[in-house]
Order: C-alpha cells, then structure tokens, then sequence
C-alpha cells in the first residue's frame, strides 16, 4: 500500500482536528501501523463532531424514540412515522450554521440541498420545506449582508426544485453576531412498502455512484462545522459546497423513478463527508466491506487525488448498492436524466474498506472499529445557576398604557412580521399548502386526500440560556402546542441541538438540560424524537451562541377542512383565553423592553400535565368545530398573539382582562406564562364551551369580543389603550422591509 510508512507530522494531525488520545486509538485499530494522509483525512471526517456525535451521543440516547405510529427513528437518514392509508411520513432538520456565515447564499442553499436528499434518499418525495434562522443584532455591520443572502439562498434552491417552503421562524440576537444558525427541515411523502434504508448487504453487489461529478468544493466541510470560529474563519469559504438545484431536481426525479421498480439494496445520500461517510455508514450497518476504484468516480476537475475524492462534499450525488445484473436497467434511467452513473466498487466479506487509486491501494480501513469505535465523551458538565424570579417591571414601560408597549413589541424584531422572508419562498407550488406561512404551524394536504400534515419548527433560547431544564421543555411544548392550535394531533418531531464548545462544562450543561427537559416533555406529550441534528461549537472568540435547541415537529389531521387558522373571522365573536394567566414576565420580550435589563431572570414555569390537558381539550373543540378561530400565545403574551389574530383577520377586537390572578395590567397582557390559547367561538357556543372546560378541568375565561377596526383594551368599562389595525400593521409589517432596506 502506498505512503504506509510515512510518519505524519503532530500539526498535520491537529490540523485534522484529531487530539493526542484520538490518534492514540487510531494507531490501535490500525494494530500499531501510522495512517497514510488518506486513512488520516477519513478518520478525522467520521469522527468529527459533525459525523460522530461524539460529545452528544451519551445524552441523545437518554431521549424518547419511539410509539406506537414510529416507523424508524434516529439513525437512518431521516425519521418515519405512520399516517395510515399506506404512507409515511419522512422528516429531519439539520444545521448549516458555519458555511451559512462564510458564504451565506450558497451554504443556505447546499443546506436545503442536503436535507432534501435525507428524505427523498428513504423513498420519500419531499412535500415541504422549512427554516429556522438566527441572525446577530440588527445592528451588527454583518447582518443585513447574513439575511440577504441566507433567505435568498434557501428560496433558490427550494424554488427551484419545486418544493413550497411552508413556515418556520427568525430572530434576532447579538450572541448571534459572529455565529448564525440556519437549520433547515424537509418532510416527505412515502409509501409504507416503498421506504428505503442505507444497509449494504449482498457479497459481491456493485457500489453505484449517481449524480453530479465530483469536485474540490466542500472538502473539510465536516471538520470545518466542529470547531470554533476566529478572526481567521473567512479563509474557510473553500470548505463551503456549491450547490445546484437543478441538478438536484434530476437527481430527485431518477432515484424516484429508479426505486419505483426493485433494484436497489441500499442507498445513502453523500452529505457531511461525501464518500466516506456513506461508503463506511452503509458497510458498517451491513456488516461488510467494501472495494472502491477512485479511478471510477466521475470528476470535474483534473488530477484529484484519493484524499481530496473521499473527503470532497460536492453536492446532489447518491451511493447506492445494486441487486446483481440490474446495473444496465438502473444506468438507463440516470442517463435519461443526464446525470452521471459509474460502478466504482463492490461489496466483500472482509469487513474492511480498500480504496484503489491509479492502480495502487491507497488505503485499507477496518469498517466497524472506525465507525462503531468512534470516541464517545462523557464531557464535564455543571448545572445552570438557577436564575433570580421577577415579579413585575417598574419604571417607564409599566407606566405604558398597553396600546403603546403594543405597538412597541409588534415592531421589535422578533415579533415583527417575516412576510419579507417568505414571500421569497414559493410557499403553494405543488398546490397542496394549506396554511400559508406565519401561522402556528404549517399545513400541507397529503395529495389527493382528506387528511394534512401540520408542521411547524419552535425554540425559545432566552429561556434555554436562563434555565435550560424549562427551556428544553418549552421548546418541545410549543411545537406540539403550534400543532394542537391547527387541529392536528402531534406525531413526532427532529431535533436540532445549536450550541456552543463542549469542552467548556457550563456549555455541556446547557446541553445536558435542554435534554433532560426534551425528554420529560417528549414522554409527557406522546411526541418522541425520531431524527435530529447536532451543531456544537458555534462560537467565535470564545463567545458562545444561547443554547439553541430547534424542535421541528409534524402532526396530522383526518380532514384539512376542519382546521383552525389564527385569523378572526366575523365581528361579535366571543374570545376566550385557555389556561391559566399569572403575568409571568421573567425573560419575556415585555421585560426586554424595558431600558437597563440587562440580568437574566427565571422563565415562566411550564407544568407538563396541564400543557397536555390544555391541548387536548382545545383540539377537541377545534374538531368539534366549536372554534371559529385559535392562536398559541407564545413571545409576546396575550394581547401580541390577539393582535396577530386582529391582524390576520383584519377585524378588530375589544379586550377585557379578566384577572384571576392579580397583578399588573401589563404584566396579565404580556407575560408569557404557557400552556395557553386564544380561541374564539360565536356568541351561542361560548358559554357550552366554557362549561366544557370547567369539566376537563382546564381554565377558560372570556376576555373579549371581535368587532371594529381598532384593538381597545377596557378595565373595569373604562378604556386604557386603543390602536387602529392600520396603525398597528404598518409598525409589525414595516419594520423588516425597512431594514433590509438599509
């Protein structure tokens, strides 16, 4: 074998990003023989963070994977849950934070990219789209430049492949400014007896390559997303993949076609370290070896070498075993396509992986120990410091009359309307989109059904920095919460785990407790974790991103026509808050506003069997069709999320608190106590509905009425703030457009 006997130098090993004790391990599987540069750039891209998991994976395992309706969870390239009738729904979410900074067009776009190809690899034709983005303060000098390219990036790529982009979130934050998240979530439509898996088996079966050619971009690309940023990471762009969603769109169009008829064993999409990963992923879950002939892998660019082939993250390409003489058959099809199609290897007995390279093995890898073997840390973590509870806000802003902090917090750019970004996404191609964006969740119609999906993507990192337990929680409380606010019944949801360096144990605590409290909401809520993500060490300079654990679920309805949207529909419509409202401030966008906060306080306490009891009785009502209209109240309280109701519907409201719990009025109208809703129902049902309530023991109090053109808030018949729509729409529509407008 050739350079088997060169000695690598210690910086070559640190620059791939491999410690002492990991080359250590290296050298004992290799039974004491020093890795050649090729057998070195491997072993560091499968254990990369971004590959191996390697500081997350003792905790991932503690979460709930699996009911009754999971048809495969973590560890496939995409999650699948059962929707009757036959079919399937296949989903994951994944980050594409470190190119997203370097290159922001491009490393949105190769992100959509990439998850598109988890789902349609299993079989699945993908059906929606979804984003969740975090971008530095407004004022930070890069992050118009970010947004810019970050949206026009994904409404590239997803418009051009004709996927509608559905829903998803953005805010703002500086402890974003040197490190922003673009996760990025597709979901799928398969039939349950057409699902395909990545486990290679058959000895002797031929490795196929399909797809675009191979090239220099994207090398290093894993290794590059599992290390902290500095003032040095422009130099990076290199490691970002150029994507091409036409091509992508062919791709797609051929493996469809391809799997339509038995040939395929297994296939993997080429991802995170592109042909290692899926050569050494599929070996390994079949318990065999493999013979790859680089000379066989088409290239775009002359003289690569094996170290560049097997490390390249070029973009739109599949590795896929074959049944035994179907090669012509399946060659027909992507040629068809215009793609390219090369048998570059087949399957051994040997358990090890042999790479050929202009008529010399240049490398020989035992499988499973590099890839089961994989160091796996049990990193030090401590506990959050629990954080101070605040009881109410004083000064300027609780003097505010409430049409004026409404006005305020509307206009701040977390609440502030997002039409800007999605209506650069092609949201109702495929003419199945249901709810459009900015919603609670997503619905999309299974075609040529009844039944719907609601998808929806939600996190509150502000509550997962102040206490990670409740923030973990939350975060999955709000995603089944945005889906019950449809109708739909939540099924399942992927994770994505933004955080910063592991290795610093107040980090890893904010880890360890967004997972814990994942865990007890995903029991307590029937909504296990059946795909996800990890994204470790996004800091720059040492300065960490908040703990940004993304929860991207779907839900499903029997019949789409039954609904509920968030817009008022009629004037003299009865509104009714469900649950229980204290004006818990702490953390909130309210207590943001006000000058000179600048300490972290307790987030709103989250009581799991009330969430679950809360939210089955409201879709209950929902499908009973007692509910004419219904809205979680998440950021922003009470009032932001009837305003944004008042809005949809361009009808305004009254609003009459009624505080049960007493405390101060600003306070009861934009604190962010959970497990709520905001419904309305027509005068004749509302008193039916709250007796309904009272006897599932859940709160529900009438606070208003639909009717006019202005949003009034009276106390005691006496008015204490009025805001005209129009008014209020200029200042939540206008603030986005004006700033991108610079």
């Amino acid at each position: 074998m050739t350079d088997s006997s060169t000695k690598l130098a210690p910086n070559t090993i640190a620059e791939h990003g491999l410690s002492n004790e990991e080359y250590q391990l290296i050298l004992e599987i290799l039974d004491g023989r020093e890795p050649n540069l090729t057998e070195l750039g491997i072993f560091s891209v499968m254990w990369s963070e971004h590959c191996s998991y390697k500081s997350s994976k003792k905790w991932l395992k503690t979460l709930p994977t699996e009911a009754p309706w999971v048809i495969c969870g973590p560890g496939e390239n995409a999650g699948i849950i059962d929707i009757g009738d036959g079919q399937a729904a296949v989903f994951k979410m994944e980050s594409h934070n470190h190119p997203s900074y370097i290159e922001p067009y491009q490393g949105a776009a190769t992100g959509v990219g990439g998850i598109m190809r988890d789902v349609f690899t299993m079989g699945a034709r993908p059906v929606a789209n979804l984003n969740a983005l975090r971008f530095g303060h407004p004022d930070h000098a890069k992050t118009r430049h970010l947004v810019s390219g970050v949206v026009a990036g994904i409404g590239g790529y997803g418009n051009c492949m004709g996927i509608p982009t559905v829903g998803g979130e953005c805010e703002f934050d500086p402890a974003y400014n040197g490190n922003i998240l673009v996760n990025a979530m597709t979901v799928g439509l398969a039939d349950t007896d057409k699902i395909f898996y990545s486990e290679a088996s058959g000895l002797g079966n031929p490795v196929v390559y399909v797809g675009s050619k191979t090239g220099r971009d994207g090398i290093h690309g894993a290794t590059m997303a599992s290390a902290e940023f500095n003032e040095d990471s422009e130099e990076n762009r290199p490691t970002v993949q150029v994507g091409d969603p036409f091509t992508e769109k062919l791709l797609l169009e051929a493996c469809m076609e391809l799997m339509a008829t038995d040939a395929i064993v297994a296939i993997q999409d080429m991802g995170a370290a592109g042909l290692t990963s899926s050569s050494f992923e599929m070996a390994s879950k079949g318990g065999m070896g493999v013979e790859l002939d680089l000379d066989m892998v088409p290239q775009r660019e002359p003289d690569m070498t094996a170290y560049e082939m097997m490390l390249s993250e070029s973009q739109e390409r599949m590795l896929m075993v074959l049944k035994p003489d179907r090669e012509d058959e399946a060659r027909a099809i992507f040629e068809k396509w215009e793609l390219d199609f090369a048998i570059v290897g087949k399957l051994t007995d040997t358990g090890h992986m042999v790479l050929r390279h202009r008529g010399e093995i240049v490398a020989d890898l035992p499988i499973d120990p590099l890839a089961e073997a994989s160091p796996e840390y049990d990193r030090p973590w401590v506990e959050t410091e629990p954080a101070e509870y605040i009881a109410t806000v004083l000064g300027e802003l609780a003097r505010a009359t409430p049409d004026i902090v409404l006005k305020a917090m509307m206009a701040t750019p977390d609440l502030a309307s997002k039409r800007w970004i999605w209506e650069q996404y092609d949201h109702m191609v495929m003419a199945d989109t249901v709810a459009r964006p900015g919603g609670d969740a997503a619905m999309v119609r299974v075609h040529g059904a009844d039944k719907g999906l609601a998808i929806t993507s939600d996190c509150t990192p502000r509550y997962c920095f102040a206490d990670p337990v409740v923030g973990g929680r939350q975060a999955v409380a709000e995603a089944w919460r945005n889906i019950t606010a449809t109708g739909a019944t939540p099924l399942a949801c992927t994770d994505n785990m933004n955080f910063g360096n592991p290795e610093k144990p107040d980090i890893m605590g904010q880890f360890v407790g967004c997972i814990q409290g994942m865990g007890e909401a995903c029991k307590a809520l029937d909504f296990p974790i059946v795909s996800g993500n990890v994204s470790l060490y996004n800091e720059t300079e040492g300065k960490a991103i908040l703990p940004t654990p993304v929860i991207g679920g779907v839900g499903l309805i029997d019949d789409v026509s039954k609904a509920a949207t968030l817009a008022f529909k009629d004037a003299g419509e009865t509104i009714i808050i469900i649950g229980d409202t204290h004006g818990h401030i702490g953390q909130s966008i309210y207590l943001s506003l006000a000058s000179g906060i600048e300490k972290t306080y307790a987030p709103p306490a989250l009581v799991l069997a009330r969430e679950r009891r809360n939210g089955d009785f409201v879709r209950s009502q929902i499908l009973d069709g007692m509910v004419t209209a219904c809205h979680d109240v998440s950021g922003g309280g009470l009032l932001v999320a009837v305003a944004e109701m008042a809005l949809a519907g361009n009808v305004g409201c009254k609003v009459e608190p009624n505080m049960v719990h007493e405390c101060p009025l600003n306070d009861w109208l934009f604190g962010e106590d959970q497990a709520r809703y905001i419904v309305t129902t027509t005068r004749d049902n509302a008193a039916a509905l709250i007796i309904e309530a009272q006897n599932a023991d859940v709160s529900a109090l009438i606070i208003g009425e639909t009717g006019g053109t202005d949003i009034a808030i009276h106390v005691e018949m006496q008015e204490r703030g009025r805001i005209a729509l129009a008014e209020l729409r200029d200042a939540h529509e206008g603030w986005l457009p004006g700033y991108m407008a610079g």
